[in-house]
């Protein structure tokens, strides 16, 4: 099941499992096909499936739309507890942020009223919020019920503790001011942290069970019905604070996990918008009359770890050979085509751009390892690897990383080894691949999904502190690798923080505990009656519905 973006706790390594099902070929791109690993470096580009702004003619609209998701939902509604990204798909809706990402995952005051005042060198913040905003129910939003968005997690010991943990305490000041007092100064808290749904404290907390399921926010939609396991309805909310005001009055959200039947309902007609585009049917998708793709790149980070605990691979010369043994950018050009890009490094691309880190991403780029099966057969004959190596791989099944476990075996083959791949659910990939022994897997291929803090990513795949956590790879680093991430998350010197990164990174890339692959874009198909829809780089924000940026509406 895909995750709530932004959580950094151990099931985040479940995040990225639905968004692509089969492991098929979308589409031979790239100059040598699909036969061999060449130099595969044109790259398909998301930015051709986002469209200019779309206005209607009239605004007093009143449109109604059914959005399938891919998964299941938790149905866990209220976001102090909500952990999977379509359950919070319905609450982004319901729920105002004290901050929000625009679409290319800056955050934005929404009910803040501007930035927060920064004291104690980063370790206390003053909020303002604007007056006048209500909940649902008529009452106002006020700064207890923000600061009480911010301790809720981790009082209740939610899935969500991990990322306010650091907050010391939040006080409100008056009804329009609160205090927020960190631990230590905290990296990532005005980059992620501050983008907290608030929630209404005193209806809460009288019944929280039944507000799980019934939830009152103050966003622009609010719950019309609500069946388990079927169906979420929301109506649009006419006395919404801000604008501009939604032109859809109804939403009706449905699961479709069955990718063929997803997106033959929206091919026939039968739904509106589709979340998730297979690589598998992009073509007859982006082929067919009436329907559009939608699509935003996203802060997914998918991964080959090596099992640094035990066995051949525990020796970086190993680790390395298996790198040259195949390419990594023609497998993702060949198999995922327009639904993905190659990655260099643990940061993918919208990280390093919304959170205004300028790292070397060209340097890291000529530091990843080139299709060269002459010297990984040199490397692992220098190493004294015995001629009957068969690695295993473990990946998730059915999709595009057990495709690219079969392509590593297919290609240590070639230069006189092998390899036992191995296809799991991921119940049992969560089970096995943080054991740390030889029997288990020698590699596995994992993802995570992030935002615009590189703490979500290296504190959680590769400090110490959560090794057998979020990480099966047991990385033990050279000399300061590990003080260095735990520095860089407890400053709030954005300089400070990105020189830490970039030598953290330069030992990742050559004692390579694991070899960056891919990050998955975000996708959507709707018909072509459904206008000024944008898909979103967080997953949890589609379909956004309503924003700065767009008002989506149906032309009948």
């Amino acid at each position: 099941m895909v995750r709530q973006s932004l959580q950094p706790t151990r099931r985040r390594v479940l995040a990225s499992g639905a968004a692509v099902s089969a492991a098929a070929i979308a589409g031979c791109i790239g100059e040598d096909g699909g036969d061999g690993d060449g130099n595969g470096d044109d790259v398909a580009d998301i930015s051709e499936f986002q469209y200019d702004r779309e206005e209607p003619d009239d605004g007093d609209r009143s449109d109604s739309l059914e959005f399938l998701q891919p998964a299941e939902r938790d149905e866990d509604f209220d976001p102090v507890i909500s952990f999977d990204s379509y359950s919070m798909q319905v609450a982004n809706l319901v729920f105002d942020g004290l901050y929000e990402w625009d679409d290319q995952l800056e955050l934005e005051p929404k009910i803040a009223d501007g930035m927060p005042e920064e004291e104690d060198d980063g370790e206390t913040y003053i909020f303002e919020i604007q007056e006048g905003i209500e909940f649902h129910n008529g009452d106002e939003v006020t700064a207890s019920d923000v600061a009480h968005s911010f301790t809720a997690p981790v009082e209740e010991e939610t899935q969500n503790a991990a990322t306010y943990g650091m907050i010391e305490s939040a006080e409100a000041i008056d009804d329009y001011s609160l205090e927020v007092n960190l631990e230590f100064p905290y990296g990532p808290f005005t980059l992620s942290t501050m983008a907290v749904p608030v929630v209404p404290e005193e209806v809460r907390t009288e019944d929280r069970e039944a507000f799980n399921t019934d939830p009152i926010g103050s966003g622009p939609f609010q719950f019309a019905d609500f069946q388990a396991g079927e169906y979420v309805e929301l109506e649009r909310w006419d006395d919404y604070w801000d604008d501009p005001q939604p032109y859809v009055s109804e939403i009706r959200f449905e699961a479709a996990p069955d990718d063929a039947n997803r997106i033959a309902q929206v091919l026939a007609g039968d739904t509106d918008v589709i979340d998730t585009v297979p690589a598998t049917e992009w073509d007859e998708v982006e082929g067919a009359d009436g329907v559009r793709i939608h699509g935003s790149r996203s802060p997914s980070y998918m991964y080959l770890a090596f099992n640094c605990n035990e066995g051949e691979t525990t020796d970086p010369d190993v680790r390395r050979a298996v790198g040259h043994s195949f390419s990594m950018r023609e497998f993702v050009n060949e198999h995922l085509g327009p639904a993905a890009e190659p990655l260099e490094s643990p940061v993918p691309p919208i990280t390093n751009e919304s959170g205004n880190w300028d790292f070397p991403m060209d340097e890291w780029e000529g530091m990843m390892p080139e299709y060269d099966p002459d010297q990984a057969e040199q490397l692992l004959a220098d190493a004294g690897v015995p001629d009957d190596w068969e690695p295993r791989i473990i990946a998730p099944e059915g999709g595009p990383r057990e495709a690219l476990a079969e392509r590593i075996g297919s290609r240590l083959t070639e230069i006189g080894y092998g390899a036992d791949v191995q296809g799991m659910s991921f119940a049992t990939l969560v089970d096995t691949y943080n054991t740390g022994n030889v029997d288990d897997y020698e590699m596995y291929l994992l993802g995570w999904t992030g935002g615009p803090d590189p703490d979500v990513y290296y504190y959680n795949l590769f400090h110490e502190s959560q090794a057998g956590v979020g990480q099966g790879h047991f990385y033990e680093g050279q000399g300061e690798f590990h003080d260095n991430i735990l520095n860089a998350r407890e400053s709030a010197d954005q300089e400070e923080r990105r020189e830490l990164y970039i030598s953290v990174t330069e030992e990742i890339l050559e004692y390579m505990p694991v070899l960056p692959a891919y990050s998955e874009h975000n996708t959507m198909a709707a018909r072509e009656e459904v206008k000024d829809l944008h898909a979103h780089p967080s997953v949890s924000y589609n379909p956004r519905i309503v924003s700065d940026y767009q008002n989506t509406w149906i032309d009948e």
